[in-house]
């Protein structure tokens, strides 16, 4: 999904086998990529090692969070750095268009909707921890996205940026009502990112329609895009582990 785009990878292995780096040495050259080993670590520990590594290393302006259970679309990545570039209001873009954003009521909110090098891309509240900003924003924003590592979840983190739903106090109530899971990420929202939402920035995180990549969740696999298709094709040169996956998505 690179296409052209020159990179440097640094690679978190988490009590990962050595078949990880294997495939790693594979696709990129040895000058673009570190391995950093961790003996069960965990999500949030490496989270914030990301974070560091991130803001110390001074190769590349832009910068890429990348979970590792994501497929991309063959050559579509750097249509997110275009959309970064050219767009100063563009805070964060994540390669992922969520289903929670057709199908939950958190989300029912205005969108704002841009048309850039024939491809839309939509404004939305939240998503996971894939996602693509500047490095002056990381570091603008870099307290909000390490109550993550202090037990913060991804959705009450990002909808203490955009601010979206957070303001409507008859909306927490109906949460609390029908759906006790929301009512506590607008309430975590509020406890993590109180200043945040009070006195910071309103951030803008746009992702493109369709999506350019998906989340491996049966549940919740970006729309309009046949993935176990696209899976079951990529397989064909890279082996049976994959086409298990695969299947599992059917």
């Amino acid at each position: 999904s690179l296409g052209n785009l020159r990179v440097k990878v640094w690679a978190l292995l988490d009590a990962c086998p050595e078949e990880y780096e294997n495939v790693f040495r594979k696709y990129f050259e040895p000058q673009d990529l570190v391995l950093l080993r961790f003996q069960g670590a965990g999500n949030r520990t490496t989270f914030g090692k990301q974070i560091d590594i991130l803001l110390e290393q001074t190769d590349s302006e832009l910068v890429y969070f990348a979970e590792d259970d994501y497929v991309y679309l063959p050559g579509q990545f750097p249509r997110m750095v275009d959309f970064l570039r050219c767009h100063k209001d563009a805070d964060f873009i994540s390669p992922y268009d969520h289903l929670d954003c057709y199908t939950l009521k958190i989300h029912r909110r205005p969108k704002w909707i841009q048309v850039h090098a024939d491809h839309h891309w939509r404004t939305a509240a939240s998503t996971c921890f894939t996602f693509l900003t500047r490095k002056v924003t990381l570091r603008q924003t870099q307290r909000i996205f390490r109550t993550y590592c202090r037990r913060n979840g991804d959705c009450a983190l990002w909808l203490s940026l955009t601010k979206e739903a957070v303001f409507n106090p008859l909306l927490f109530f109906r949460f609390a009502m029908q759906n006790a899971k929301f009512a506590r990420i607008m309430a975590k929202s509020w406890f993590y990112g109180g200043r945040q939402i009070l006195f910071g920035k309103r951030m803008k995180l746009w992702v493109p329609v369709p999506g350019i990549a998906t989340h491996l969740d049966t549940h919740a696999l970006s729309p309009t895009i046949d993935w176990a298709a696209l899976i079951l094709e990529q397989a064909k040169a890279t082996g049976s582990a994959i086409r298990t996956s695969a299947a599992a998505l059917r």
